[in-house]
């Protein structure tokens, strides 16, 4: 199940497109019945989630925090995708982009981070990034990598 906290009430976003986007994706790598969070910011709250938990005192578009339950409690929880608007309509506009194709891209780029993909290592990256391509290319959206 995927829940939208458009706390900033963004006009901007398509909250339907967007869970039915996400709950596919989950679905398509084994993780439909699991729960996950997007919440929309601004860039005053990524700012300070990015300062408090990866000690960079800067906006990014988006932060993911898995979910930390003990293996006891039974629930499928994927855990949060923290995503600031400002900032993807920033580079939308700077990447010649629409504005919900790059948000549709950068809500998978978190939550493939929840379900254990990363971008550390370069062999990651190119996996994580051409699974990414795979993805949105069924969603009708353009290589965002070229």
């Amino acid at each position: 199940m995927v829940v939208i906290q458009n706390s900033i009430n963004d006009v901007l976003i398509n909250e339907q497109n967007l869970v039915d986007a996400l709950q596919q994706v989950m679905t398509d790598l084994d993780k439909g019945e699991s729960e996950l969070l997007i919440r929309i910011v601004d860039k005053i709250e990524i700012q300070n989630l990015n300062k408090t938990y990866r000690h960079k005192d800067k906006t990014t578009n988006v932060l993911s925090f898995p979910s930390d339950l003990p293996i006891e409690i039974d629930e499928a929880i994927l855990g949060d995708v923290v995503i600031c608007s400002e900032v993807v309509a920033k580079e939308a506009n700077e990447q010649n982009k629409t504005f919900n194709d790059h948000l549709l891209h950068i809500a998978i780029h978190g939550t493939l981070h929840l379900i254990g993909y990363d971008h550390i290592k370069e062999s990651e990256a190119v996996e994580m990034e051409n699974l990414e391509i795979k993805i949105l290319e069924k969603m009708q959206i353009a290589n965002p990598y070229q």
